[in-house]
């Protein structure tokens, strides 16, 4: 059983990352990798509570997530249909991909303090598709907003749950 799962993941795997190659949706790839090994290990004779319990718990984590960004995409998409974020794009003045590029960077940085990383880099990557046209600056910008947003929600403790716990743990 540990055999079959190990070479259903790995190949699960190899798919994913070569997605651009074989033309398939890593997403799809992915969530068939996870059904087939959880189902060899329910019909690999494992006890069925236990399957369930920890079927349970996976499936409650994942959840959480999805649950938190529908939420965020809500709160984006309902920002977007009323032109919140042209409030944002015709006060940045500058059309400078450099000059963008740190403004966007820090506003990231100071948004993620006040809201979680995940909503800000969201938000700002939505905001970076409106001000940059060209793809390739745009991945650049995205990718450090990413960067801004995570050291941003590290920056105060209401900014990043790890955060929060550590601080409200004393270290």
């Amino acid at each position: 059983m540990i055999t079959t799962l190990l070479i259903l993941f790995v190949a699960g795997y190899l798919l994913v990352t070569l997605e651009h190659t074989i033309k398939i949706n890593k997403t799809a790839t992915a969530l068939i990798t996870g059904i087939s090994c959880w189902t060899v290990y329910t019909i690999s004779g494992a006890h069925a509570e236990t399957v369930s319990q920890q079927l349970g718990h996976h499936l409650t984590g994942i959840a959480e997530i999805l649950f938190f960004l529908l939420g965020a995409m809500t709160v984006v998409e309902l920002i977007d249909a009323h032109d919140g974020f042209t409030l944002i794009t015709d006060r940045i003045a500058s059309r400078n991909t450099r000059t963008l590029l740190w403004i966007v960077s820090l506003l990231a940085f100071f948004l993620s303090a006040l809201l979680d990383n995940l909503t800000t880099a969201i938000v700002m990557v939505s905001v970076a598709r409106k001000l940059v046209s060209n793809p390739e600056q745009r991945r650049v910008m995205a990718g450090m907003i990413i960067i801004a947003a995570n050291a941003g929600g590290a920056w105060l403790p209401i900014g990043d749950v790890t955060t929060t716990m550590l601080w409200i743990g004393g270290r």
